[in-house]
């Protein structure tokens, strides 16, 4: 199992813990949707931490997955496309609580939730484009604004915790060892309001909301097939795996 759940009270916590990178794979995406859907929709809970094991929070898709099978990839973007939605649109508040890497998926993921926390050594990241690829544009706008994330995926450069908060992306930064304790603390807080008033509230937020971001990110989600499909990509992600650097040739 790529992730655990634990609860204490009217939190509960899922976390990611899928060595060596926390990346997922096709199976684990439509698992961790369903599993926020199920949390989500149990009255005994107010609120959800989605935190991680290991050395960072989570390093997006499983890369060596869809280079041994490229077929995969429309089920993939499904289950991307489901777990985020299910973040969303969870009926409950959600707290992601990143520490190191949050990259690719790990942007959809963070940029879905209600609110983030992150350690002092939380980078967010979306490098997609040096493997072949695109995605979660939507989500790192809603963190960053547009400005920001038009560099971060022309570059695939990635920012610090410090520098997301300056940018309003992120509600604390936090040593490290202190991460799980601030998610908790704050999670608890909102736990202990009435269900009912939670509900709404989070209802009425997302209506409120002036992007749609689940038809937003499905939009962007055609343009990362056809670049999936395209020599570029399979070129990008053969460099990737055989840890070189890229190279392009032809018509673009």
């Amino acid at each position: 199992m790529a992730f655990r759940i634990e609860e204490d009270g009217a939190v509960a916590e899922l976390v990611i813990d899928n060595p060596p990178v926390n990346a997922l794979g096709r199976d684990a995406w439509h698992e961790f949707a369903a599993r926020i859907t199920e949390l989500g929709r149990r009255e005994d809970l107010n609120c959800i931490v989605i935190r991680a094991d290991g050395r960072g929070f989570q390093a997006g898709v499983d890369v060596k997955e869809l280079a041994e099978d490229g077929s995969l990839i429309t089920e993939v973007n499904r289950g991307c496309y489901d777990t985020f939605a299910a973040i969303y649109d969870c009926p409950i508040p959600v707290i992601s609580a990143v520490h190191g890497y949050c990259l690719g998926g790990g942007i959809g993921i963070s940029g879905s939730s209600d609110i983030v926390i992150a350690s002092e050594d939380a980078t967010f990241g979306l490098p997609e484009i040096d493997r072949g690829a695109l995605g979660a544009a939507t989500h790192l706008y809603r963190l960053f604004g547009m400005p920001k994330t038009r560099r971060m995926l022309y570059t695939g450069e990635s920012i610090t915790a410090d520098e997301a908060y300056r940018l309003g992306a992120l509600d604390s930064v936090v040593p490290r060892e202190k991460l799980r304790d601030e998610a908790l603390a704050l999670a608890h807080n909102i736990a202990s309001k009435s269900g009912k008033a939670l509900r709404l509230a989070k209802w009425s937020l997302n209506g409120i909301e002036t992007l749609d971001v689940k038809t937003s990110y499905r939009f962007e989600q055609g343009f990362t097939l056809e670049l999936y499909t395209s020599p570029d990509s399979q070129e990008a992600r053969d460099a990737f795996v055989e840890k070189r650097d890229a190279k392009f040739e032809g018509k673009k």
